[in-house]
């Protein structure tokens, strides 16, 4: 495998299509123009050759003078040129550009296809003239004078010629090329097709008001080469552009549709055209490529431009860096001269056109027999099928391989499908036809000839039939010279295939066509492209790696938008995609993962009696409510008994039954909240609370006014006698019903959910209506407690036979501090623990109250019963007044 590859690089080494002409006296041999005679003669200014001169001297003002000497003495056969420039310290060759060969056999190919076709230009034949022009003004304005003028040019604006039948000149493939042919022709107003890419500044028309530009707008290229970025996720590129006003529009193009999709550009240079076209100018500075941190570079110009950009490169080995062209270079480099690796895996845009059927049959046919006037013909055949020239004859060859033709010579030399200006200089011919058609049937019209004669007519007579052609080529595309009409191109994507170097293939590897519809004007084959040397896998091209989902990105002070660092999402805000610049807050009903990637469902939560919580709560508050039960049980039992008796039996009652209720209020709390248990929660609790405490400051009322009564000449008799403290429960609890029926009046209570509290539940519980309502009904209960505590406290020493005043101060003791200490509790706590906390201070109040009044008592009634009796109480009197 390893011997058949280097073979294969041996012969591609071999077959190239850079030759020096000093190879043979006849081979160096040129004439002015190929030339062939026809009733209408189609010229041409193509550059056929490229002079690369390797300079001893870097002083500017000797290589300018070098590449006017030679323009100057064009004329004179190469070897002599040669030798004039021996004595200068000049490296001095002429390189024969084989692949804009091509663009001459399309021109050929398009005369005898209109020649033989009987539609267009009947009975009239064309002829060619064809000038190699190089990419330099002295050279290109000498061919030009030599055209007009003859080849012989004693006398300025003088023709030497007997007749001129060239009736249209085809320029290119170089704008520089067309705009000085253009320059001198504007004085003769000849109709110029540029069959190079389409150039805003040629389309001047007070500058080129005889210039008709044959390539499609460029005017959706950005956009194209912006959807192979994002293709490739590449948003951290550097640009190389041509400077001048094109460069500008380029930048300004590029640019704004590269801030669009959140592209950005880490370098910028800007080259000279007029040195890049020529001259092996040092002015780009290798190493910012070889630093900088984008992998993917674009190239964005004409040929021009690409061309003079890879002399630039010539001496620098760019690897790992993937290059994206607007153009394809139309000549061939060298490897003594340029390490094309650096281009290996390149993806150029290149225009997209059908195919020409006949012209694949045309290039098997092609021979220096079949076109004796056309010498480049036989310069290939004596380097690409080693033929040699007669030794009397440089008209001859001899030696050659039978039956051979172009289609056979090496592909990396010489393209045999037709290329992008090959297609212009195609359709620029049958314009030319179409237009002199139409002109020859006007002319038919006012006045019919049938002498040759007759067909002559001045050139500038053509343009009004140029400026509005529109016609359908051959190959069915739709050909338009008027620029207001002129459709935007389509785009072949092509990878540069140059390894082992010399091969030099381009290959078709995807389309844009801004046509489609949006979202599908891109396709791309990715699994065919051969990617840049060293390249294993799709290259990445980012100034920072992507975000993932979970983050988001923020951009540091100075920063280029595509520096970013990530940073992750906020406190309850997602992002599922990468490299997003927000996060995404989930809604109320919704939590966030670990992940911070995707929002989860909540679900529905409250105190509910399956919860440990709940389940604890309902087991406290049924004990409770069974031990009063059981306490009141007792005490109507033993109704008769003094300690019963004592401090109003009555109350004693209403007391226990509404503790006993009260340990059943939390049971509202617990389970599911609707409607009528959010009503009843607070309001029942207060109210129930009410008659507690409004009981407990009845009977600390009834001690003291029984101390009070037993006082020898007091008046308040009458108040004990007409139980007048029994009132107080109904007009205290009545108060509070009031303050209830306000609030349920107003604003009644009702079921919420809390969607804050916890991260991953929804709480349903009961929102109070008016905070203000509640804080009223808790203030009332509030201020009524601490009378009841008030009184009970400044009773606590009176002389009672049981100590109940003392009992009743503490119970109050205990109800309050349960209470002071649920403020700040119940407002420190969310969701269904808030619940549990009141839920919670009820039953610790109740049991308070419970166990503080009615356990003494329950102790001497069930243990010590021999104090509970008139025996018992009389012993404890004696007892007491002896001491």
């Amino acid at each position: 495998m390893m011997l058949i590859l280097l073979l294969m690089f041996l012969v591609l080494q071999y077959s190239t299509n850079v030759y020096s002409f000093d190879r043979s006296y006849c081979a160096s041999m040129a004439k002015p123009s190929v030339y062939k005679d026809g009733e209408m003669v189609v010229a041409a200014f193509f550059p056929l050759s490229t002079i690369v001169l390797d300079f001893m001297t870097e002083d500017p003002r000797n290589m300018t003078y070098y590449v006017q000497y030679i323009c100057i003495y064009s004329h004179l056969p190469w070897k002599k040129a040669f030798v004039m420039m021996a004595d200068q310290d000049t490296d001095l060759r002429l390189q024969l550009n084989a692949k804009n060969y091509q663009i001459v056999l399309a021109m050929v190919f398009a005369i005898e296809e209109i020649n033989q076709n009987p539609h267009i230009l009947p009975n009239v034949s064309l002829g060619y003239d064809i000038y190699n022009v190089l990419f330099n003004e002295w050279w290109t304005l000498d061919r030009c004078i030599t055209w007009l003028s003859g080849p012989k040019k004693y006398v300025t604006n003088y023709t030497c010629r007997r007749e001129m039948k060239s009736v249209a000149v085809l320029t290119g493939v170089s704008s520089i090329i067309s705009s000085n042919i253009a320059t001198l022709l504007g004085l003769y107003k000849y109709p110029q097709l540029a069959i190079g890419s389409f150039d805003l500044n040629l389309n001047n028309h007070d500058q080129f008001p005889d210039l008709y530009q044959m390539a499609s707008k460029d005017l959706s290229l950005a956009h194209g080469i912006v959807s192979l970025l994002n293709y490739f996720h590449w948003n951290w590129v550097g640009l190389i552009v041509s400077e001048g006003q094109k460069g500008v529009e380029i930048i300004s193009d590029l640019g704004a549709e590269m801030d669009r999709n959140k592209i950005c550009v880490d370098f910028v240079e800007m080259l000279p055209v007029t040195e890049v076209s020529f001259l092996a100018s040092r002015q780009l500075n290798p190493t910012r490529l070889l630093k900088s941190s984008a992998n993917v570079i674009i190239a964005y110009g004409d040929s021009d431009f690409l061309r003079g950009f890879l002399f630039y490169l010539k001496h620098t080995l760019v690897t790992m860096k993937v290059w994206i062209m607007n153009s394809e270079w139309d000549i061939f480099l060298h490897s003594k001269h340029f390490i094309l690796q650096s281009f290996h895996g390149s993806l150029i845009f290149a225009h997209h056109h059908k195919e020409i059927s006949g012209f694949g049959n045309f290039m098997q046919s092609v021979h220096p027999s079949k076109y004796p006037e056309d010498f480049y013909l036989r310069k290939f055949w004596f380097y690409f099928f080693n033929c040699s020239f007669a030794d009397d004859d440089c008209n001859t060859l001899e030696n050659c391989a039978p039956n051979v033709s172009l289609n056979e010579s090496p592909k990396n030399s010489f393209d045999t499908v037709m290329t992008e200006y090959a297609y212009n200089t195609y359709n620029a011919v049958y314009a030319v036809a179409h237009s002199l058609h139409e002109i020859l049937l006007h002319q038919a019209e006012v006045k019919p000839t049938r002498k040759a004669e007759d067909l002559m007519f001045p050139a500038w007579k053509l343009h009004p039939f140029l400026k509005n052609m529109q016609f359908n080529n051959p190959a069915g595309e739709q050909v338009n010279l008027d620029e207001k009409m002129k459709l935007n191109a389509d785009y072949d994507i092509l990878n540069y295939w140059n390894f082992p170097e010399g091969l030099g293939l381009k290959v078709k590897v995807g389309q844009f066509s801004p046509y489609d519809p949006f979202g599908q004007q891109l396709s791309l084959s990715e699994d065919m492209i051969e990617w840049a040397t060293e390249i294993t896998e799709t290259p990445q091209s980012v100034c920072s790696e992507s975000c993932g989902p979970g983050y988001r990105k923020s951009l540091p002070e100075g920063k280029a938008a595509c520096c970013f660092v990530c940073t992750p999402c906020p406190e309850n805000e997602i992002s599922n995609e990468t490299d997003v610049d927000q996060c995404v807050q989930c809604l109320d009903h919704q939590y966030v993962n670990t992940e911070r990637n995707h929002c989860l469902q909540k679900s529905m939560t409250f105190l509910d009696y399956d919860d440990p919580l709940g389940i604890g709560l309902s087991c406290t508050a049924l004990c409770f409510s069974a031990l009063s039960a059981l306490v009141l049980g007792i005490f109507v039992k033993k109704q008769d008994t003094p300690i019963v008796k004592a401090n109003n039996r009555t109350l004693s009652y209403i007391l226990l039954l509404t503790l006993h209720f009260c340990f059943l209020c939390p049971f509202l709390f617990i389970g599911h909240p609707n409607t009528a248990t959010c009503i009843l929660q607070q309001t029942t609790f207060g109210v129930l609370f009410t008659v507690a405490v409004s009981t407990v400051l009845a009977k600390t009322i009834t001690v003291v006014l029984a101390y009070k009564v037993t006082a020898p000449g007091r008046r308040i008799r009458w108040l004990l006698v007409t139980r007048a403290p029994n009132f107080i429960v109904p007009i205290c609890t009545f108060i509070q019903i009031v303050l209830c029926g306000v609030w349920l009046g107003n604003s009644p209570p009702f079921v919420d959910t809390d969607t804050h509290s916890e991260q991953e539940h929804i709480i349903v519980l009961c929102n109070n209506g008016s905070v203000t309502a509640f804080y009223c009904m808790l203030g009332y209960l509030g201020a009524l407690a601490l009378g009841s505590f008030t009184v009970a406290f400044l009773a606590r020493n009176l002389p009672d036979t049981f100590n109940e005043a003392k009992f009743l101060t503490f119970s109050m003791l205990v109800f309050c501090s349960v209470w002071v200490t649920f403020l700040p509790v119940y407002h420190s706590t969310k969701g269904k623990v808030m619940v549990a906390v009141e839920v919670f201070s009820i039953l610790a109040s109740s049991a308070g109250l419970l166990g503080c009044i009615f356990a003494p008592k329950c102790y001497i009634i069930l243990l010590r019963p021999e104090k509970n009796s008139i025996q018992g109480l009389r012993d404890k009197i004696h007892y007491r007044s002896k001491s």
